[in-house]
Parts: structure tokens; sequence; C-alpha cells
């Protein structure tokens, strides 16, 4: 079966996902079903190798769509930007709220103001927040 590889190196690693997809065989009664692929990640640190995950997916793609690679990446480099500006922008990791539903109050609070940032097209989250904190009416136009 033909695979597919990329490597990311960064932060003291090297990280190859490998991808092979084929279309669902006979066998697997999935409705919808169209391809299937195993994604392996491997990285090595140090000179060190070691199989940080093997992901086994069914997809509705057919093989002329997008390949379930180029899927995965994307959804990683949105959930990296999202994360990012949460522990960067906002310092969530040294927020003091543990309990109760505070937590998940808050991260919906902040998710909210960088969708809504978002959507009006901005590109500097932290910019914009120090441009509306100037004035509490504003963010309300």
């Amino acid at each position: 079966m033909p695979a597919h590889h990329s490597t990311t190196t960064g932060h003291g690693r090297r990280v190859r996902r490998t991808i092979k997809v084929c279309q669902v065989p006979d066998r697997i009664d999935w409705p919808g079903a169209r391809q299937v692929a195993q994604l392996r990640r491997t990285r090595t640190i140090d000179g060190r190798k070691t199989v940080w995950g093997v992901v086994y997916l069914i997809t509705s793609l057919d093989a002329h769509q997008t390949s379930p690679a180029d899927l995965i990446q994307s959804h990683w480099g949105i959930k990296n930007r999202l994360h990012w500006v949460r522990d960067v922008t906002f310092d969530e990791d040294r927020h003091q709220l543990h309990t109760g539903h505070g937590p998940t109050l808050m991260t919906t609070l902040r998710n909210t103001a960088i969708s809504l940032h978002r959507l009006t097209g901005t590109v500097n989250i932290t910019t914009a927040l120090k441009h509306h904190s100037r004035d509490p009416l504003r963010p309300l136009h």
C-alpha cells in the first residue's frame, strides 16, 4: 500500500507522519465509508525514535477529493492557532479559577471573544483586545 510522508522539526524534536490510504474493503460495513487510512506518528528526540501514535480513520471522502492527510494537518493548524492565542494572549495556563463550572465558563468566554474577533477579520487578537479595552462600549458596536 503506498504511503505518504511529511516531516516537521521544531522544539528539539522531529515528527514524521506517515499515512496509508486505501478504498474501503468490502468487509467493512460502514454507511458512507469510501476510504480507510492509517496515520502513524514517529517522534525523534535526541536521536531516540518512538512511535508517538497510530490512528485509524474511516472517511466518506472519495479518492479524488482532499486527502485525509491534508485534512488532518489543517485541523492541527486550526487547533494550534486557537490554543496559542489562549495560552499567550489570555495567559490561560496561569489562571487561578479551578473549581466548579468556572474554568469551563472562562474557556467558553475566551473562545467566544477569539471567534468574534476572527469573524470580523481581525488578524492580531492582542492588538484588537487592547483597542477594545480602551472603551467598554466599543465591542458592542
